[in-house]
């Protein structure tokens, strides 16, 4: 009986030990979450460890065990930004590496209407994280070990656009890639926190905006 016990109790560890691991990456999440949804609502100096652990209904401390300092604490919102703003598209609605024309077809049509499901569904059910972006962007231009993080994930983003302009035949994809993204970040800043927070485009007009940027990068 005790060998039978013994065995139990190994072959039950593995169990165990994955759902610490998962319950681990769970309270990291929330407690990312949450500090994003602070740094919204609140900026940056209502961003503390002892506010994180209240507004997610921890344990005081908690926010300190897991980033023990405030530079910890804003790179795990940052990552988690990058991860949620990440997940905008799900794969199948990621315009396609082959950008030529298929059967006629207008080579801009797909990643036009790829990108402006993207930019939409930020400007309308993800405002807070905008919001949570620039506060951590400004914070960034101060703390120099945040900016080198905050600029990694960025490049995160912007490959992506360079491989895609590459596929539709972009003489200078980098360049063009950046002209994407500032056109984006003016969208976005405008509507989250400029003068058009009350007037968000509808999909079909960014389709429309992206499709004639995308033209005239690639000269069609």
């Amino acid at each position: 009986m005790t060998a039978d016990r013994t065995a139990a109790s190994a072959s039950a560890a593995p169990v165990s030990a994955s759902a610490t691991s998962a319950s681990a990456a769970s309270r990291a999440e929330l407690i990312a979450d949450t500090a994003l949804g602070l740094l919204a609502e609140r900026g940056m100096r209502g961003l503390t460890h002892r506010a994180v652990d209240e507004a997610a209904g921890l344990p005081l401390g908690s926010t300190s065990n897991h980033a023990r300092t405030r530079a910890a604490l804003l790179k795990a919102a940052v990552r988690r930004l990058a991860q949620r703003e990440a997940a905008v598209l799900t794969p199948d609605e990621m315009p396609r590496s082959a950008g030529a024309a298929r059967n006629g077809a207008d080579p801009v049509a797909e990643p036009a209407d790829a990108l402006s499901l993207a930019l939409h569904r930020s400007l309308t059910a993800q405002r807070d994280l905008l919001i949570a972006r620039y506060e951590l962007a400004l914070e960034a231009t101060r703390r120099p070990e945040l900016r080198e993080f905050y600029d990694a994930t960025g490049r995160g983003f912007r490959e992506p656009l360079e491989a895609m302009m590459t596929a539709l035949g972009s003489t200078e994809p980098r360049r063009h890639a950046r002209s994407l993204v500032a056109w984006c970040e003016g969208l976005m800043f405008s509507c989250a926190a400029g003068a058009d927070h009350d007037a968000v485009p509808d999909r079909a007009t960014l389709r429309i905006g992206f499709a004639e940027l995308l033209r005239g990068m690639l000269n069609e």
